[in-house]
């Protein structure tokens, strides 16, 4: 648990700060056309094949997750038109799609995060992929890099 506590003596009062920091990068999102084809090129690129492949009905998304030491690599389909995956494909082509960071609380780090700048596209975590909560930064205040953070909830 990496969170990093600040004890600050002011006028014979004691204050607590905590700053819920990013633990690790948990996974890379890479948007993709043909989840199929992607997975072969992908199993061949890496050397090893996928672990999982789950829909993500809320967010119209079919996801296929590699391994690759501690970092995960996971490519995201369009299930139909109305995606955000297939937006994104249509205006910027497939490509990195978002760097995903595990934390350990959430909703704490959504409101640090908040706190300190960041515009949020979700206010409140939401169900994701491969067992985790989700919630995503947005873009315009992270260097046009859309920044996820999750939180693992299914072991």
């Amino acid at each position: 648990m990496q969170i990093v506590s600040l004890f600050q003596l002011y006028h014979k009062r004691m204050f607590f700060v905590v700053n819920f920091s990013m633990n690790k990068l948990e996974h890379i999102g890479i948007a993709v056309a043909n989840l199929e084809a992607s997975e072969a090129l992908f199993t061949s690129l890496l050397g090893v094949s996928p672990y999982k492949r789950e829909v993500v009905e809320s967010e119209h998304v079919i996801t296929s997750f590699f391994q690759v030491g501690e970092v995960k690599i996971e490519l995201l389909a369009a299930s139909n038109d109305q995606s955000t995956i297939a937006k994104f494909i249509e205006k910027k082509g497939e490509g990195l799609h978002h760097l995903a960071f595990e934390v350990d609380d959430i909703a704490q780090a959504l409101i640090e995060k908040s706190n300190s700048g960041f515009e949020l596209i979700h206010t409140q975590p939401k169900p994701g992929a491969d067992g985790k909560m989700i919630a995503f930064l947005h873009p315009k205040t992270t260097n046009s890099v859309l920044t996820e953070l999750c939180q693992t909830v299914n072991k």
